[in-house]
Formats: structure tokens, C-alpha cells, sequence
């Protein structure tokens, strides 16, 4: 599908546009141009799909959804991101919008009607709600929140009634905005059975519709990625062995999560799937920032993009952006920028290493469709090939300061990065090297 084959691009609008925190209710501003004067840099770089984070109306952060039928108004209106669909199609880039399924802010109009009516209103069942209770908001009545998060109301997706709400908002913008797909927010907390009605809900309007879930824990998710669910889910365990294993040296632990994952074995988890794969995002630390020699930031991405799996990169993260995860309510307000904040020139060389994986994840099937098998590792070096029919690709890295030789094959290959033609029994690889050698 076109997903597999996709390097995405990751924006959160309300930071990439400089919106004020709180939704005051007032006037429309009309930002989203802010991101409309972008594509030209983001087709340039090479990613042909874009993953918005929440852009419909809400109190703060996105999360706390109030409606889903008018896009946040300190970014625009409908009619402004329809005609930012429009322009990124026109570019040939994909997009999919973050679906925030499980929970709503407190000022979404069922629950202003349940704080209103009390048990006089059918929506009511809307929520989880124990009259007899209270919380610190002192509504009167106990709610379930997001993980104990009160300004994040839970709905009861079990109601007929909300099914139907999300139905028809997920409609509307497919036939109003012409969306691809959907990122499922907390995908981990939703019902299974959630993931199949809603691929319902889809098919009746595309059959290529894109369909992620967020997975932030350890567990099996492999089966909820079947065509009649998810397509995907994120990759948390190699996005955080991947930062470890760079930062200690030990590059057996990026390599453990590949093989378990990934690998031949029958008990591997994901063998034949594409997670969504990413250095970084909205909610964790810049790569940049998190990786304690920046030496190995090539490496970093070098083996995201060669392992299985979809690529993301964060928006500003291919030209070096920092930022570090604070603490409170506005602890993440450093990983979510205003576009204008981020220094373009200040890793070019950085900037134009994603562009090539860009063009190479694009032109070999190997990558989006082939196999992974482990070839050479040890603490500071590893190879391993990805293969898909005829075509083989050894993938090679060093994160020490010394120069290595790497031995996996008697035949010659060129290196899909720099043209470079060597035999595969001799692929040498100075310190801080990233090599992907395709067999001749």
C-alpha cells in the first residue's frame, strides 16, 4: 500500500503555527498558511505524507477535543484546511490526521449537557459517570478521565450514540477534507473490537485508508494489524532501544528489538508488519537532544529508515532541532515550536542525508517490503540485509571513532548512498559511517 512505501512528515499545528495555549473562543486566525507555505520544503526533502497531530477545535493542547466538525480556530476554519489538503495533494503528499477517539475536554458539548442536566439527559451514557461522586473540578458527579487526567474527559464508545458521532465525523472529513488515513490517539486503550467498526467506517469511503495506532507500551499489539483493523502501530520499543543503544555503545539493543520484532524466528512479533517507526515526536525529547554524541545522529537515522518499518521524522529534526521534555502543563511546549523558532541552516549536512534516505526509501521495495536478517554485530558495529526477491541490501554502521571492515558476501554491491562499488566480503567503514550496499 502506498503507506508502506511513504516516508511521513510529522507536524503538530497547533506549535508549528505559533497558536496561543488557551482557546479563547474569540476570532478565527488564520494560520494554516503557515504550513501551506511549507510544502515546497517538505516535497523538496522528499517525504510524500504528512501526519497532522490534532488541529480540530479545543480547549488547549488538541487532546481535549470540544468538536470535531470545525478545525481549531486559532489555526483557521474548515475552509482553509480544505484548501491545505488540496495544496499538499496537489504535491503529491499524503495526509492523515490524529483521530482522538478515547477522550473529549471538558467543555464538549455532551458533557457541558451532562454538567447542565445532570441525570436529565441522555448523554448521560455518553461518559462514565457515578452521580454519587465528585472530583476537584466539584461538578457534583464522578467522571472517568484519561488515565486519571480530569481535563480529559473518557467517552463510552460502548454508546450507541457516540459511535454515531464518530462516525459521522470521520466521514466528514473524508468527503469534506479528503483525508488518507488516521493516527488512533492511546490506540492501546481502545476496545478491539473499536479497530474493526471503525475499518468499517472507512471501507465505505476508501479502501486505501490509512489506519495507526498509538502503542506506547510493550505488549503484543501484532494482532490488531490485520486488513480488517490497523495497518500499523507506533514503534516506541525500537524508538527507545535505538536512543540507548546509540548512547551506550551497545548496539545489541537496537538489534535484540530488530530480531524480536522483525526477524525469521515463528515467535518474532511483527515479521511481514510496518510499524510506524520515528526518532522523535510531540511527546518525547528532540533526537538531537537525546542523543549524548551527536556524531551518531547519522546512524540514528540511518537505521531507522533501513529497518522495517514506516520512517517519521518530526518536522525541524532533519535540521538538528532541540528541545528537551519539561515537567507540568507546559512541559512540552519546547518540543512543539513555532516553525519560525527552528534554525534551517543549522545541520545541512543532516538536512541533506534525510533527503537522500528520502529518495532511496522511495525507489528500493527492499525497504518498505523486504526481510530482515542480521548479518554482523558487535558493540559499536552492526549490518544487517534487508532482501525482497532479487534485490538485497546490506545496511551497515559505525558508531565508534575507529575504522571498521565488514565481511557478509563474495560479490561486489554499490552503495546506495554515495555511488561507492566494493566487494561485500570488504565494506569499509570509517568511524561514524552509515553504508547501504545493494548487491550488483
Amino acid at each position: 500500500m502506498w503507506f508502506d512505501e511513504s516516508a511521513f512528515y510529522q507536524i503538530y499545528p497547533l506549535g508549528f503555527c505559533g497558536a496561543e495555549k488557551e482557546n479563547d473562543g474569540g476570532e478565527v486566525r488564520h494560520r494554516l498558511s503557515k504550513i501551506e507555505e511549507y510544502i515546497p520544503v517538505i516535497k523538496e526533502e522528499g517525504f510524500n505524507a504528512v501526519l497532522f497531530n490534532p488541529l480540530f477545535e479545543s480547549e488547549r493542547h488538541g487532546y481535549d477535543t470540544v468538536d470535531f466538525f470545525h478545525v481549531d480556530r486559532r489555526l483557521g476554519d474548515n475552509a482553509d484546511f480544505k484548501n491545505l489538503v488540496e495544496k499538499f495533494h496537489a504535491a503529491g503528499i499524503r495526509v492523515v490526521l490524529d483521530g482522538v477517539f478515547n477522550h473529549v475536554g471538558r467543555r464538549f458539548f455532551a458533557f457541558e449537557e451532562v454538567k447542565r442536566e445532570r441525570e436529565n439527559t441522555d448523554k448521560k451514557y455518553w461518559f462514565n459517570i457515578d452521580f454519587g461522586g465528585n472530583t476537584h473540578y466539584n461538578d457534583g458527579f464522578w467522571y472517568e478521565g484519561w488515565e486519571g487526567h480530569m481535563e480529559l474527559v473518557k467517552l463510552n464508545l460502548h454508546n450507541e450514540a457516540v459511535q454515531d458521532y464518530i462516525a459521522r465525523a470521520v466521514r466528514f472529513w473524508i468527503d469534506e477534507f479528503g483525508i488518507d488515513g488516521l493516527r488512533l490517539d492511546v490506540a492501546y486503550l481502545l476496545p478491539e473490537w473499536f479497530f474493526e467498526w471503525l475499518r468499517r467506517v472507512v471501507r465505505e469511503r476508501r479502501q486505501d485508508f490509512f489506519l495507526m495506532g498509538e502503542v506506547i507500551h510493550g505488549q503484543n499489539f501484532g494482532k490488531n494489524i490485520t486488513p480488517g483493523r490497523l495497518d500499523s502501530a507506533t514503534n516506541y520499543e525500537c524508538y527507545k532501544g535505538l536512543t540507548s543503544a546509540l548512547n551506550s555503545d551497545n548496539l545489541f539493543e537496537i538489534e535484540h528489538s530488530l530480531e524480536r520484532l522483525f526477524g525469521a524466528q515463528p515467535w518474532c512479533l511483527y515479521t511481514g508488519k510496518n510499524l510506524f517507526s520515528f526518532a522523535d515526536n510531540h511527546d518525547v525529547p528532540r533526537a538531537y537532544t537525546a542523543l549524548q554524541d551527536k556524531r551518531k545522529i547519522y546512524a540514528m537515522y540511518g537505521i531507522l529508515y533501513a529497518m522495517p518499518g514506516i520512517p517519521c521524522v518530526y518536522y525541524g529534526s532533519e535540521y538538528g532541532a532541540e528541545g528537551a521534555k519539561g515537567h507540568g502543563a507546559d512541559g512540552d511546549d519546547a518540543l512543539r515550536p513555532p516553525v519560525e523558532n527552528i534554525d534551517r541552516d543549522k545541520c545541512p549536512e543532516l538536512t541533506a542525508f534525510i533527503k537522500k534516505l528520502n529518495h532511496i526509501r522511495k525507489t528500493q521495495p527492499a525497504f518498505a517490503y523486504g526481510t530482515y536478517d542480521k548479518c554482523v554485530l558487535s558493540n559499536k558495529y552492526m549490518c544487517f540485509k534487508r532482501e525482497k526477491g532479487a534485490d538485497r541490501i546490506y545496511c551497515a554502521f559505525n558508531i565508534s571513532d575507529s575504522d571498521v571492515t565488514v565481511r557478509v558476501e563474495e560479490a561486489e554491491g554499490t552503495d546506495l548512498l554515495s555511488g561507492e562499488v566494493r566487494n561485500l566480503n570488504d565494506i569499509y567503514l570509517p568511524p561514524f559511517t552509515v553504508k547501504y550496499f545493494k548487491k550488483n
